[in-house]
């Protein structure tokens, strides 16, 4: 026997192969499944041309076996088998693949495609193994043959005795070490765990023995041990069964089997799609949020599958971050894929696949607003905080795929409504979509702004959410209707006649408030008498951009530094807090000023403000009082 060299090149692949190619070890048996799947395959593709083949299903399959005692797992399969000449070329020559270059001569035609293409998968058994021996007989031919290798260094092939045609992989386990713990790839429960998540789709039967427990017969309270050959993997994937067929009990057993959530999904879609790029996917929404979703922690993404073998766990790039809370899978054979088939090329297939499943959500969830608006709330209480973020987001470049998504309370119906159907209910001389924020809806019922809009027989939206008012800020206008605080300087509303008797006491007082603003200067902008007030005596609204509650929200956070709205404290001129107002200005400076502060306070009170000196405002309550 003489031990063959790798090429330099070979050498040099394999070396990194084995040290950093492949992320993490158990990938290699996934490698190795998807290996003898192809051989299975090829013999498949031959029997379609050759009439002297039958390819019967049920002959066919893969077998898994751990030996603890000798430290070895073989793989073998029922497959095509190699030639001499195929072994030299195929292991002999690290990344020149067999299956590539079957496939390139047997375009598949119904269905079934070949997974490896790189020609490097079958060495990811040298992350695990000291010695890797492959006994396999051709197709055709009477003589088996061996190679064996225990690495770089290079590999023997030998004539051999094998009964059948196939192939058979033995590796001998490494020993572990302080920072590998390699007895785990002997485990049957081990192995079949990784058999499932990453080769449950393969599809012909991966078989191995499974150690289990049963009661003995003839006696209480003793078990025995049996061995039982067992099926591993579902074979058929449900992404590639006839929907028809298929009930939603099936795709809700599909999420709890995938282990999506703890939850029962709220709706399912399932994808086939052949057009620019083929691909199939089951996407489902949710009914709860995971404990860490609105977290750092949180990975978005769905599972990734190429032709049924997974790919990847979560492959964020298949989802916006606005919909990064649904769940599911995507199965292509159009990716282009790297070495070690664990990460995806930012290519044209991936791009057009996220894309699609995009606008497939985005029509799910409008359906689900339309149809099953139940559901649709379950949801919006779970995750409408994230479409409010996506609007707010990238400066609101994706504000036209959600705005139609969102929902808020409403004073004219005590339930959620949408934009669409708050617009589309507008009084003809209604301008604006007017809208209040505060911390709950009892606390946005009590502003006294709300009155005025109210008693024109307005709707008004409540935001009670912090991130509310930044989204609507960010979308501007719905259906060329622009929003509109109900605190903002100007409501909008034609002067009648309440507000001309307004500007008029506005000018004949306006001394009086040149004196208010006097005293409050750094603390209001100005002072000036009120359009909207009705019952109560003050109020504070903002101009510009920056309204009194984003003021709130932005100073609750870190670094947020001195965020001030331009705030504006509105008299009530009807009011008779008013005329006592009045008086002071006239005769008592001091109480004047007392009567000032007093009802600057109280705006800032109604608005949720914190004072600047609450022990101040009790003994100006005080002096009131007394």
């Amino acid at each position: 026997m003489v031990m063959k060299q790798f090429q330099a090149e070979s050498k040099r692949l394999l070396e990194m192969m084995i040290n950093s190619i492949y992320t993490q070890k158990e990938i290699f048996l996934r490698e190795l499944i998807s290996n003898a799947s192809d051989a299975i395959d090829k013999i498949y593709y031959k029997a379609l041309t050759d009439d002297s083949l039958v390819f019967n299903k049920e002959d066919y399959f893969i077998k898994v076996t751990a030996d603890k005692s000798a430290r070895t797992l073989t793989l073998t399969d029922t497959g095509i088998g190699m030639t001499q000449e195929e072994l030299e070329n195929n292991l002999g020559v690290i990344a020149k693949s067999g299956s590539l270059a079957f496939k390139q001569q047997n375009e598949a035609k119904d269905g079934h495609n070949i997974i490896g293409q790189f020609g490097v998968g079958f060495y990811s058994a040298f992350m695990v193994a000291d010695e890797v021996k492959v006994t396999t007989r051709a197709l055709g031919s009477d003589q088996a043959y061996q190679w064996v290798s225990e690495g770089a260094d290079g590999y023997v092939i030998t004539p051999a005795e094998k009964a059948s045609v196939g192939t058979e992989i033995v590796l001998r386990i490494k020993e572990n070490t302080e920072d590998e713990q390699y007895d785990e790839f002997l485990e049957q429960y081990r192995l079949r765990a990784i058999i499932k998540k990453y080769s449950d789709f393969i599809r012909y039967p991966i078989k191995m023995d499974m150690t289990s427990q049963r009661p003995k017969e003839g006696s209480e309270g003793e078990f025995e041990e049996t061995i039982e050959e067992q099926t591993l993997n579902s074979m058929v994937p449900i992404w590639r069964r006839n929907k028809n067929e298929l009930t939603d009990e099936d795709y809700a057993a599909f999420y709890a089997e995938k282990r999506y959530g703890f939850d029962k999904p709220l709706k399912h879609v399932h994808i086939s799609a052949d057009g620019a790029v083929v691909y199939n996917a089951i996407l489902y929404i949710p009914e709860n949020a995971p404990f860490d979703y609105y977290t750092k922690e949180y990975a978005k993404g769905l599972e990734l599958y190429s032709n049924g073998v997974l790919i990847m766990d979560k492959c964020a790039d298949l989802l916006p971050d606005y919909f990064s809370f649904v769940k599911g899978m995507v199965d292509s054979e159009d990716l282009s894929l790297n070495i070690s088939r664990e990460l995806l090329q930012h290519d044209r297939q991936l791009k057009l696949i996220a894309k699609n499943i995009k606008n497939k959500i985005k029509s799910l969830l409008q359906g689900m607003q339309k149809d099953d608006r139940d559901n649709y709330e379950k949801f919006y209480k779970a995750f409408g905080r994230q479409l409010k973020f996506g609007v707010y987001n990238d400066y609101g470049m994706n504000k036209a795929d959600l705005q139609e998504l969102l929902l808020f309370h409403s004073s004219k119906e005590n339930k959620l409504v949408s934009l669409e159907e708050y617009v589309s209910r507008m009084p003809e001389d209604q301008k604006y979509i007017y809208y209040a924020a505060g911390e709950s809806i009892a606390r946005i019922e009590k502003l006294p702004q709300i009155e005025v809009v109210l008693e024109k027989g307005y709707e008004i939206l409540y935001l009670t959410d912090d991130i509310d008012e930044f989204a609507i800020k960010m979308i501007m206008n719905f259906k060329e209707k622009e929003f509109r605080s109900i605190s903002s300087g100007d409501l909008g509303f034609e002067q009648d006649e309440k507000d001309k008797e307004s500007d008029t006491e506005a000018d004949t007082n306006k001394e009086l408030f040149d004196s208010m603003q006097e005293l409050l200067s750094g603390k209001v902008k100005s002072v000036k008498a009120s359009k909207r007030l009705r019952s109560h005596p003050v109020c504070l609204s903002a101009e510009g951009e920056l309204s009194i509650e984003m003021e709130k929200i932005l100073k609750a956070m870190p670094d947020s530094g001195d965020v001030k709205a331009d705030k504006v404290l509105e008299i009530n001129v009807n009011h008779d807090v008013f005329q006592s107002l009045k008086n002071a200005h006239g005769s008592d400076k001091e109480k004047f000023n007392l009567y000032t502060q007093l009802l600057y306070n109280q705006a800032l009170l109604i608005e949720g403000l914190p004072l600047q000196d609450p022990v101040e405002f009790t003994n100006d309550i005080c002096k009131v009082m007394v």
